[in-house]
């Protein structure tokens, strides 16, 4: 009975290439695509949860959804340790100083996923209200946007794998922030 091992493979590819030499191979490939693999492959996000999208981002972790499958397994409540900020829920303006803090403690180069419509536009119940901030955005710079409320948690891994995947192309964090203001780019 023959196996076929090739649906259940991994697609993704190493940057570079592997030269086969007799005894063993030799892979090539430029720093910067290998610095580029190994930070989209290690993305450690900060957890900064204020209302139902919280649920929603949990489960994300959860065995169902698991994504620790794609490298972002180790969620920190430190900002000092954390590469990408997972802002899910309503951003208060008692908030915004304690979002802003921790996002300058962050290390460069960091990354901000706005996850919500309350991250977003200040929500649907609270738009017109004073004391809630009409976007994360006003506070911080966000690179990837998940519109829903409270979005599914497969909308949280589409956005992190986003993420990735402009990371890999070797895109900085200000093109990343173009992409996401002007989508026709």
């Amino acid at each position: 009975m023959e196996i076929n091992h090739s649906a259940s493979q991994n697609t993704e590819v190493f940057p570079g290439a592997v030269m086969d030499l007799p005894g063993g191979g030799v892979v090539t490939s430029s720093f910067q695509d290998l610095i580029n693999w190994a930070r989209s492959n290690s993305l450690w996000p900060l957890t900064f949860a204020t209302s139902c999208c919280g649920i929603e981002m949990m489960s994300t972790a959860s065995a169902k959804y698991d994504f620790s499958r794609f490298g972002f397994e180790v969620a920190r409540a430190t900002p000092r340790q954390a590469d990408v900020i997972i802002i899910a829920g309503t951003i208060v303006n008692k908030m915004a100083p304690v979002l802003k803090r921790l996002y300058d403690q962050m290390a460069d180069p960091k990354y901000v996923i706005a996850m919500g419509a309350c991250a977003i536009s200040g929500g649907p119940f609270f738009y017109n209200t004073y004391s809630v901030v009409k976007g994360a955005d006003h506070i911080i710079p966000v690179d990837v946007y998940i519109p829903g409320c409270p979005p599914r948690p497969e909308a949280l891994l589409h956005a992190l794998i986003t993420l990735q995947d402009k990371i890999k192309g070797g895109l900085t964090r200000e093109q990343i922030r173009e992409q996401s203001t002007n989508p026709s780019l």
